[in-house]
């Protein structure tokens, strides 16, 4: 017995031994995995960063847009190459653009801190505006048009929108960083309505109004009052969309030929000096909201001719103000809405004639004048003017845009929306400009009316149809007319650029129609 105790007690042993050396040989037990949370502090589709105490949003969409009567995407023709009326013009235009944006958010002891990125990547093709001979009224190219340089055809490979050589284009639409209350970045202006540059539409190129859709550059600061009260101050880079032109209409700057694709002199702005000081005021609650936004910009030009010595006008600072109000819930249906907005502006034109509205006009048309070719329809958008030894004349305009959506159903809603803008040179600015065209000689000789003033009416009619959640069909079609003030006739030389022959055309106003169709995928 005790020989059979001994030999269970060795075995036992010798079994533990052999477990105890496997043990050994296996891994170590990892840590458990540190998965992805749900972050339910500034509403759903926020995440925390494993690891931090950051939470991060990914969001974004995809859009096709097929466009029918235009050379720009979201635009009119109301200005060259597309608004020749003639072989130039595309039938059709096609973008396809992918947008990305980030937003992430973190508690501090200051308050949240937040920061937000949205870029876009799009593709543009038979967008036929990168013709050496059409490029923006104003420029030292295009007061040379009648030079006969090649016309490059509107499928051509190099006829991208981003002018970089490709029909492909990436762009930064915000970059921006929030925190105690400030805002640092690229973000929309505190100049615009809280619908930017859709009140109910799809088409960008509206009048009436300030609209910054890729964001401004700036430093702001916002109070908030309680209630839905808040006012914001903030300095915005006026460079890059505020700017309107600064017509330099010295001696041998107007030209017939730039002057019959609707430029006044030359853009003769000089270096930045001071960034636009906006401010605002809103109330937001449920049953709408209200806002006072105003502006001060300072023109500042270079020199009357080439040379320093030449002297330059004095700096003259512009300004605009604007109001907004959108009604929600309004009796005719369930989310319906009504938004609304007007504007004045004395030196500051862009806050009406936003960046994506037409700049100039240049629209040809047919006529019944006997001896005429054809007819055409000229303006132009300024900050202001000035000649050799002259002040600068500000432009004063005045405009206002709106829309009232209606929803038929949760799946189906449309919109009709319009916008008006006027825009006036003034005395000082009218003579001036008359006083260079006069100075042409046989081009502008038939001019019976000079006037450089226009106004600018739009219409449109958007259906959208909302099959499953985020995904969008949509139909716009944009009616724009151009009341020009001049009238006679011109007679300028051979516009190579654009096929138009030396001929004599009257002056008229103008009209054009283009359609918008969109499929859009949110995420």
């Amino acid at each position: 017995m005790k020989m059979v105790k001994s030999l269970i007690l060795g075995s036992a042993a010798a079994l533990v031994a052999v477990g105890g050396a496997q043990a050994a040989d296996l891994p170590v037990k990892a840590k458990a995995v540190e998965y992805v949370k749900v972050c339910s502090l500034y509403g759903p589709g926020f995440y925390y960063i494993p690891g931090t105490d950051t939470c991060i949003k990914l969001g974004g969409y995809l859009r096709v847009d097929v466009l029918a009567n235009t050379n720009s995407d979201n635009g009119g023709n109301n200005n060259l190459p597309g608004s020749a009326n003639n072989r130039f013009t595309n039938g059709y235009t096609w973008r396809s653009r992918e947008d990305l944006n980030i937003d992430t958010r973190t508690a501090t002891e200051y308050g949240v801190v937040r920061t937000f990125f949205d870029g876009v990547f799009s593709y543009t093709t038979d967008n036929y505006t990168n013709n050496p001979n059409a490029a923006a009224p104003g420029s030292t190219i295009y007061s040379a048009i009648g030079g006969g340089t090649t016309v490059n055809p509107a499928s051509a490979p190099g006829n991208a929108s981003s002018g970089s050589g490709t029909a492909g284009q990436v762009g930064v639409y915000y970059a921006f960083i929030q925190f105690a209350g400030f805002t640092i970045g690229k973000a929309v202006s505190q100049f615009s309505a809280p619908w930017t540059n859709y009140p109910g539409n799809n088409y960008d190129g509206l009048v009436g109004g300030g609209g910054t859709v890729t964001g401004i550059n700036q430093f702001s600061y916002t109070a908030e009052f309680g209630n839905g009260v808040s006012a914001s101050v903030s300095a915005e880079d006026q460079t890059t969309y505020d700017q309107a032109t600064l017509a330099n209409l010295s001696a041998g700057l107007v030209t017939g030929t730039g002057f019959a694709g609707g430029s006044y002199g030359v853009n003769d702005r000089g270096g930045s000096r001071s960034p636009n000081f906006v401010g605002k005021v809103v109330v937001d609650q449920a049953w709408g909201l209200a806002q006072l936004s105003v502006a001060a910009q300072d023109n500042h030009a270079a020199y009357y001719g080439g040379p320093e010595t030449t002297g330059h006008p004095g700096d003259k600072w512009g300004w605009a103000v604007q109001g907004a109000l959108s009604i929600k819930n309004i009796p005719t249906g369930p989310g319906d809405t009504l938004n609304v907005q007007a504007v004045y502006t004395d030196g500051a034109s862009r806050y009406n004639f936003q960046n994506l509205a037409p700049q100039s006009f240049a629209m040809f048309g047919g006529t019944g004048l006997p001896g005429a070719y054809q007819s055409v329809g000229l303006a132009a958008v300024a900050d202001g003017v000035f000649a050799t030894g002259t002040g600068i004349s500000t432009v004063q305009t005045w405009g206002m845009r709106g829309a009232y959506t209606h929803n038929w159903s949760p799946y189906w809603n449309t919109a009709i929306y319009g916008a008006y803008a006027q825009l006036k040179y003034g005395n000082g600015g009218t003579a001036l400009v008359c006083a260079a065209l006069a100075g042409l000689g046989a081009a502008t000789a038939g001019i019976t009316t000079c006037n450089p003033d226009f106004n600018v009416g739009q219409i449109g009619l958007i259906t959208r149809w909302t099959p499953v959640k985020n995904l969008t069909f949509s139909a716009d079609v944009t009616y724009t007319n151009l009341d020009q003030k001049f009238a006679g006739t011109i007679a300028p030389t051979a516009l190579a650029g654009i096929a138009k022959p030396a001929a004599v055309y009257e002056l008229k106003d103008q009209n054009t129609v283009s359609l918008l169709l969109r499929a859009q995928r949110n995420w």
